[in-house]
């Protein structure tokens, strides 16, 4: 028997899946969660063997929750939901060690068999998800990236420096980089350039 905890903010579905996965196979639904910070305590007091939870959620999305959940369960398993996984997405749910990838408009058959080969210790990321993913026109590196995802939360270049353990001239030379890139004049504008083009 798999142990499950599932969130996802859309009750209709959530319920659907919650019902449905028992009688797909040897699952057990232990715990239902609407939002990030639900499925954050739920998985933490629940010790689940996989973790499915949708991406895009209000409050803390998907990717704030596993991050979080990494912290305390870093070895804990997870299938994430998607309706449509960008470039910059998919590549920080990866480095977040997520294992699975599945469309939120796959038959609960193929969501169960997915969570029973992360339950094995397989990976598996459907093909229009990693389709979709792999067309990537991104030009910034990964610097670039998370000093524009600073930026774009509202931190100050010193307050960036300080997260990303950074001096701030460092700093500054990304930021200055990434606005060349993106043929912007504030890195206030980099930054929502990239978030436009799904780059973060």
């Amino acid at each position: 028997m798999i142990n499950v905890v599932l969130a996802d903010d859309e009750a209709l579905l959530r319920k659907a899946l919650g019902a449905l996965l028992p009688l797909e196979g040897e699952i057990t639904v232990l715990a239902e969660a609407h939002d990030g910070e639900s499925a954050v305590a739920a998985t933490l007091e629940h010790r689940p063997d996989v973790l499915v939870i949708d991406l895009e959620m209000p409050g803390v999305d998907g990717l704030g929750a596993v991050a979080r959940i990494r912290r305390e369960l870093p070895e804990q398993v997870i299938l994430m939901l998607t309706r449509h996984a960008r470039p910059g997405v998919l590549r920080r749910a990866l480095k977040l060690g997520v294992q699975g990838f599945v469309s939120k408009s796959a038959e609960p058959a193929h969501i169960t068999s997915v969570i029973g080969a992360l339950h094995e210790g397989k990976r598996w990321v459907d093909p229009d998800v990693s389709a979709l993913a792999v067309i990537d026109d991104c030009p910034l590196t990964e610097r670039e990236i998370d000093v524009l995802r600073a930026t774009s939360d509202g931190y100050s270049a010193a307050d960036i420096a300080a997260r990303l353990h950074l001096a701030e001239g460092t700093v500054r030379n990304y930021l200055s980089n990434a606005m060349g890139k993106t043929q912007t004049r504030t890195r206030h504008e980099a930054a929502r350039y990239a978030r436009e083009h799904d780059w973060l």
